[in-house]
């Protein structure tokens, strides 16, 4: 399990950053100190929660603190924590909400593409891959409580693998998981943030299609520059220097992939690369113009765009010269995605464009046993593997605690898993790990499958 200072990129740096003091008097050092503190405390506790046996389980103890302590300072620290937790049971709009950083218009931002008749909007799915054609790596980021920002990535594997790129690389994968190529699938002990599905199905997805797969996460307890600098020597050596002629794509955090400007102090894993290898990659940025819980969070251009466009899908913007537009300096390219859709509970980009199709769960199978873990992992998979899509089912909101096993005759909950067409292994488990319930199932192609109150197939069997 990485720490706050090695795994995890984002920190105490970038939220002493990013936050504001509350209203009453203070100072900016006390503040400060205040969240340093609470970061020592969030390590304690997602340590203590991963004593838990079951991904569930361990949320609760996650979800218990985060609304048993009222200090802003640590709410500010540990909504980030909370909100990973909430990605890995598939609550993607109680993780947005937790932590949310707020995209405001700094003045060294490039004027808006809709204000300059040479850009016109184009399908980032269509546009990225040309781009990437001449260039010997592919730099892509995300917002690693935001799963969207993972989608359009999940959807390019393909298409960059047909332009000749061989190798993938992804943060905070570990380099202990030795057996994760042969297998095929991450699994928990692959990596941190590949224990949220969408994640997963990227490794998966580069796995299956042939990619070299590598991590590169800092083996030392280093910070800031030095941190960067290590990551990017890992790089270089499992990549470049074994293979002159390899052509990369990475998956990263926040600013790690800027080519210029200071980061953390220093320079970012992307720069040192660079200064390493020589090679100028493409570098997409996806972590400033995407929907947040709250429109206020929204930068102003991403509010103006989607207004006017009314987007479906993530677009850039592209002038008459086939020079993509991106928001600031650092960057080649920036990624608006579309608005989100709510379908029973979750949001609709789970399809990926279309890869995956809804399929209708229901705690019927809970056995009153609440919360419930619903997960899905394909057929040809351990039980060991990161499931394909899992939703935590309870008849209250996730988010609540006080009284919250209060219920009243309201029905079981429902809602829906995506997934690839395919079979795949359904379970049913509680919060302390026990299967209630096991199921084969079969996803049709295009089509949503029967609701799960339904007479069950022939292969259904309970857990006994």
């Amino acid at each position: 399990m990485p720490s706050l200072r090695q795994g995890i990129p984002l920190g105490c740096a970038l939220l002493l950053s990013c936050t504001v003091m509350p209203g009453h008097a203070q100072s900016v050092s006390q503040w400060q100190a205040r969240q340093v503190e609470a970061s020592s405390k969030s390590e304690q506790i997602m340590q203590d929660a991963n004593k838990r046996k079951s991904l569930l389980g361990q949320y609760q103890v996650m979800r218990y603190a985060y609304n048993g302590n009222k200090d802003p300072a640590f709410h500010v620290i540990f909504g980030q924590y909370l909100s990973w937790y909430q990605t890995f049971i598939g609550d993607y709009p109680d993780a947005a909400t937790s932590f949310s950083i707020r995209q405001s218009a700094l003045r060294d931002d490039r004027p808006s593409p809709l204000d300059n008749p040479d850009y016109t909007a184009q399908p980032a799915l269509d546009v990225i891959p040309g781009l990437a054609r001449n260039y010997r790596a592919i730099f892509f980021n995300e917002a690693h409580n935001i799963p969207l920002t993972r989608t359009l990535t999940v959807q390019l594997l393909g298409k960059l693998r047909a332009e000749g790129f061989n190798y993938f690389a992804a943060e905070t994968l570990y380099q202990t998981d030795t057996g994760l190529q042969a297998r095929g699938y991450p699994i928990k002990d692959s990596g941190f943030y590949t224990e949220e599905p969408i994640c997963a199905e990227m490794v998966r997805t580069a796995l299956k299609l042939g990619f070299k797969v590598i991590a590169y996460e800092a083996l030392s307890n280093a910070t800031g520059d030095a941190r960067e600098a290590e990551q990017a020597r890992n790089i270089y050596k499992q990549v470049f220097k074994q293979d002159p002629n390899a052509r990369l794509v990475v998956d990263a955090g926040y600013a790690h992939i800027q080519e210029s400007g200071v980061y953390l102090g220093g320079s970012s894993m992307a720069e040192h690369l660079h200064k390493l290898s020589g090679i100028d990659p493409l570098t997409v940025e996806q972590t400033m113009l995407y929907p947040h819980q709250s429109g206020d969070d929204d930068h102003p251009y991403y509010t103006a765009v989607t207004r006017e466009l009314k987007p479906n899908l993530p677009i850039v913007f592209m002038d008459k010269t086939g020079k993509p537009w991106s928001l600031r300096q650092g960057y080649d390219v920036s990624v608006f995605f579309p608005p989100q859709e709510m379908q029973h509970g979750r949001p609709t980009w789970l399809s990926l464009d279309g890869l995956r199709v809804p399929y209708f769960v229901s705690g019927d199978r809970c056995g009153r046993s609440y919360p419930c873990l619903v997960e899905a992992r394909y057929a040809d998979e351990g039980d060991d593997a990161i499931p394909a899509d899992l939703i935590a089912l309870d008849p209250v909101p996730l988010n609540a605690v006080a009284d919250d096993r209060i219920r009243f005759h309201q029905g079981e909950p429902a809602s829906d898993l995506y997934l690839r067409p395919g079979k795949y292994r359904l379970t049913y488990s509680d919060q302390d790990g026990h299967e209630l319930f096991r199921q084969e199932i079969s996803v049709p192609d295009g089509n949503q499958a029967a609701p799960s109150n339904h007479p069950d197939p022939p292969q259904a069997s309970p857990k006994t």
